[in-house]
């Protein structure tokens, strides 16, 4: 039995998995959770975040309007399930170098202390980091930009590595990125960051061919006796163009830019008509992991065909467990 270091979420959304399924993750049965037009204005609600808040859960969500302009807004929940989110998007306050709206997308939520920091794909002459934090998910604090364009994914660690904080992110290029691996970097302060480590790549060929094109670290990396476990999505390029699903890895404690393990299947990908339908067909996209330390559970929230939030469960054992069978042996 593998443990998850944390604290208790009694009130995790959960349901459990159905007898006979031969996979490691499973879809809650009433998905999607939160549909295209949860706000008047959203054309696609997908690629969001959330985290426990107050005795329930806050968020912040990706919510497309009916311009398509790409923007990051709140919103809370009792149960995790049934979300109230907010018609306005988010309002930073900051240097207004920084706040100026090109556009933002794809949230993480990570507390650490008693401030939760997001981190997003922010719009400044091209895609990068932004960070920024709250305590109520009322007032928004921007700080600056993590990196130099272009970059996209940006996900904290929940706490210091070695007295520094610390991100996964996946560089990238000005477009819709041929390619993508993720990397390891540190900062001091959140403002300058450096010792920037290759963590993990593409698989070429068959070996683990779903990952072929491009990966990019997902929810918050999620602390275990024995290691970090990673949630992240993978690429391949199809003729029928790309189709994201998820994977699993297990990086080091105390060195996360070291893998100890990887899955050569998949954990979860496109098969339902909401995750193969919408503006972009064929995506599962995680962005968020709750966990419960005492029984292990893990409810990941994920974005479905850029079009509407999906919500699937796991368990910390199932993870590490499918990694041992189905091992991604070397890299390309």
């Amino acid at each position: 039995m593998s443990k998850i270091v944390g604290e208790a979420l009694k009130n995790i959304p959960w349901q459990d998995k159905p007898a006979g399924l031969n996979a490691p993750v499973w879809r809650y049965s009433q998905n999607p959770i939160i549909e295209r037009h949860a706000i008047p204005n959203s054309n696609s609600v997908f690629n969001s975040a959330v985290v426990p808040f107050e005795g329930g859960f806050a968020g912040v969500f990706r919510c497309d309007s009916r311009s398509v302009s790409m923007d990051i807004f709140a919103g809370f929940s009792d149960d995790g399930v049934n979300w109230k989110i907010n018609h306005d998007p988010i309002q930073f306050e900051g240097d207004e170098e920084v706040t100026k709206r090109e556009y933002r997308y794809d949230p993480r939520v990570c507390k650490i202390g008693d401030r939760y920091y997001i981190t997003w794909c922010n719009g400044y002459h091209g895609p990068t980091i932004g960070i920024a934090y709250t305590t109520d998910f009322k007032t928004f604090h921007q700080l600056e930009n993590a990196f130099l364009p272009y970059n996209r994914n940006g996900v904290l660690f929940p706490r210091k590595i070695g007295e520094r904080y610390a991100m996964l992110s996946r560089p990238s290029d000005t477009g819709h990125t041929p390619f993508g691996d993720i990397f390891y970097s540190e900062s001091p302060d959140l403002t300058f960051w450096g010792k920037h480590r290759y963590v993990m790549g593409t698989i070429n060929g068959d070996a683990s061919a779903w990952q072929s094109k491009k990966i990019g670290p997902g929810p918050v990396p999620i602390e275990t006796d024995k290691g970090w476990l990673l949630i992240y999505h993978g690429v391949i390029n199809t003729c029928n163009g790309f189709v994201y699903r998820m994977g699993c890895a297990l990086l080091d404690i105390d060195k996360p830019w070291i893998v100890k393990a990887r899955s050569r299947n998949y954990i979860l990908g496109p098969e339902t008509l909401y995750e193969c339908v919408g503006d972009v067909p064929n995506v599962t996209f995680p962005c968020a992991a709750l966990t419960d330390a005492e029984t292990g559970r893990i409810a990941i929230y994920y974005g479905c065909a850029d079009t509407v939030t999906g919500l699937a469960f796991t368990t910390v054992d199932e993870l590490l467990s499918y990694m041992e069978e189905y091992p991604l042996e070397t890299e390309a």
